[in-house]
């Protein structure tokens, strides 16, 4: 059975992974020239299933009205003409009930914790020169807090992850620097933090290329710089895929992982995903020899920022920006996670200028992402993983591999209508 996998970031590559060690024969197609080019490329680099409490919660409507007229707030929606994200929208603010917040943190807590442990038992199948390296740290995620009203919520929020099995404790402002020494020049800044131990970080574009080598390596095939503009059905199936060359390519089977764009090309088949582009921002430091800076990857919730350390860089990533698909990067807000990184980071002594970048992340209203099968017998879904992506890939992609292969997958996976 030929399946073709739309999209080549680490949603898609995890996809081809086990479905090609399931026995598929599999085929990637991807618009960019190579793997993880997009939204893999240089996000916060954190294996966060800490990170499980979604955008949409009680306290975030009024947040977003005070953050409107600020062009650096974490989470900005920009007031546009476009019926895409008030329908988006309107969807989020439901959402945004506590009972519908702590059912999405339980279903997102399910599959982070199952997507960390497949990370980790995929580790062990390489061995040698077939490891993937990825300037992996297993050292845990702190996250850290400078306003105390900040602080009591997250306490609350950490509790509720705790019920659903995510380990994620409260420190005082001693530990929160025996766990990060680099932290110790912002003590008078912190008011405590909570620390998952068995969270990690890592670069998800270097991830995303060593197991797309792999997946080459195991028989999977690649096209690259290949635009998918249309999927025929024929009936309850799907026929063929077309693309911007006008090629029509067949498959017994389709995944679309295509990230943002995966609304596109299932909206012509009567799904309709409420799910919108989010631009993320990060910057990249170089550091020079002493440098004091963070080995141990570090959320600031309030801020909505991720420090990763990536060898000899430290990588800050987040924000959130509702700009429809524009990929302009604003310098306001490249300029306030430089500020923030100054703040908590005095010593910290960059080697050179910081490359910045930013990305869109597929963002569902409740943060759950759409996993599973359609309507149609022969096509299924596999995006809306928002800021989570590197995060939930390699449980996504077991887990809906176990589902085309006729198994039961170890979490639940709903019909996408």
């Amino acid at each position: 059975m030929n399946i073709a996998v739309l999209g080549g970031g680490v949603v898609g590559i995890a996809t081809a992974w086990y479905l090609n060690s399931k026995g598929f024969s599999v085929t990637v197609f991807d618009r960019q020239p190579g793997p993880a080019l997009e939204t893999s490329f240089a996000n916060g680099g954190q294996i966060s299933v800490s990170h499980a409490e979604p955008w949409a919660s009680p306290g975030t409507p009024l947040k977003a009205l005070r953050w409107l007229a600020r062009e650096d707030a974490p989470l900005l929606f920009r007031l546009r003409a476009d019926r895409a994200l008030l329908s988006w929208s309107l969807r989020f603010l439901g959402e945004c009930l506590p009972w519908r917040t702590r059912a999405n943190i339980g279903r997102i807590v399910e599959l982070a914790r199952y997507s960390r442990s497949e990370l980790k038992r995929l580790r062990t199948q390489f061995a040698g020169d077939a490891q993937l390296h990825y300037q992996q740290l297993a050292r845990g995620i702190l996250h850290i807090y400078t306003d105390r009203r900040e602080y009591a919520h997250a306490l609350r929020a950490a509790s509720v992850l705790r019920e659903f099995g995510c380990d994620r404790r409260p420190v005082d402002v001693d530990e929160c620097i025996n766990i990060e020494p680099a932290l110790a020049a912002a003590r008078a800044q912190l008011v405590g933090g909570d620390f998952t131990a068995e969270d990690e970080s890592g670069d998800a574009h270097l991830f995303t290329r060593s197991l797309a080598e792999r997946c080459r390596e195991a028989g999977v095939r690649f096209h690259f710089g290949t635009t998918v503009t249309a999927l025929h059905r024929n009936g309850g199936r799907i026929g063929s895929l077309v693309t911007l060359q006008g090629d029509r390519i067949e498959a017994d089977g389709f995944v679309v992982a295509a990230g943002s764009f995966s609304p596109t090309l299932l909206a012509p088949l009567g799904i309709h995903l409420p799910l919108y582009p989010a631009k993320g921002y990060s910057l990249t430091i170089p550091l020079s020899p002493d440098s004091v800076a963070p080995h141990t990857s570090l959320t600031d919730d309030a801020h909505k920022l991720v420090f990763s350390r990536l060898g000899d860089t430290l990588r800050v990533a987040g924000t959130a920006e509702f700009d429809g698909f524009n990929l302009r990067p604003n310098p306001v807000r490249e300029a306030a996670l430089m500020r923030r990184v100054s703040a908590l980071f005095p010593e910290l002594r960059p080697a050179g200028s910081p490359k910045p970048w930013c990305g869109l992340r597929p963002v569902t209203p409740g943060s759950v992402p759409y996993v599973g099968a359609t309507r149609y017998e022969n096509l299924w879904i596999n995006t809306g993983h928002g800021t989570l992506g590197w995060t939930m890939a390699c449980g996504s992609g077991a887990a809906l591999s176990d589902l085309i292969g006729g198994a039961s997958p170890a979490i639940s996976l709903p019909r996408v209508h």
